[in-house]
């Protein structure tokens, strides 16, 4: 796998440690980790939840391990190959719960590359997961937007997780990124991108955007409704 310029690779720093009294507390209330607050993310801090780290900020998880639902209930789905030999490209990091549940779940070891904004995602990231996996990642501390239409990669798989606390960034609902997004899928890949749905005005924005946006661009697009959210699955036509 290519390693992008101004990615973090090299060997990956052991995890940091937690007292095991702080995740068997955990399963009764949650345990506060470590708060690493930015410009971008104001409230952003770790914690321990029924034994599993937990990035949040002050409205939104942004990842949990293998207790991320939505993405864990697609990937169940989908049945991922382990054998298969994917390129994955992940747009938002969190602490690595799609590469998390792939491999620690499915037993899938893919490539990986992963787009944050947030300095502070990534630094959390470094210490507290990503060094338990085995799976290769080059993780690139940049915009997903500007990503897309520089990258002159492909890739099997990409999965779209950007948030912004609750809210994703109009940009990334536009025509022209998913026409981005599927210039950049290899023949019969797939595109799995991540909506709130759990409000009624954001189960409406979701449904609209999926039926006058993600359509024209994927025709075969299907979603799973995962609970609060809807994962949409565009696949890319064969060549």
């Amino acid at each position: 796998m290519k390693t992008p310029p101004n990615s973090a690779t090299g060997k990956r720093k052991n995890k940091a440690l937690i007292p095991r009294w702080k995740r068997w507390l955990s399963y009764f209330v949650e345990q506060h980790i470590e708060s690493a607050p930015s410009d971008i993310n104001p409230h952003l801090y770790v914690s321990i939840v029924r034994g599993r780290l937990q990035l949040s900020t002050a409205n939104a998880i942004y990842s949990f391990e293998d207790l991320y639902t939505n993405f864990g209930e697609a990937l169940d789905r989908l049945n991922p190959d382990p054998k298969a030999n994917y390129e994955v490209l992940l747009l938002g990091l969190g602490l690595g719960s799609i590469p998390y549940i792939l491999e620690k779940k499915h037993g899938c070891r893919y490539g990986y590359t992963a787009v944050e904004l947030d300095e502070s995602v990534v630094y959390l990231a470094e210490k507290y997961t990503l060094a338990e996996l085995e799976s290769p990642m080059d993780v690139i501390t940049g915009d997903a937007y500007a990503f897309v239409f520089t990258t002159e990669e492909y890739y099997d798989w990409i999965c779209m997780d950007v948030f912004l606390d609750e809210t994703t960034p109009e940009v990334f609902g536009s025509t022209e990124f998913l026409e981005g997004l599927q210039e950049r899928l290899t023949p019969g890949g797939l595109l799995l991108y991540n909506c709130l749905t759990d409000q009624a005005t954001e189960y409406q924005r979701t449904k609209l955007f999926f039926e006058q946006t993600f359509l024209t661009v994927f025709p075969q697009a299907y979603y799973f409704d995962v609970g609060g959210n809807w994962i949409l699955v565009g696949p890319n036509p064969s060549a």
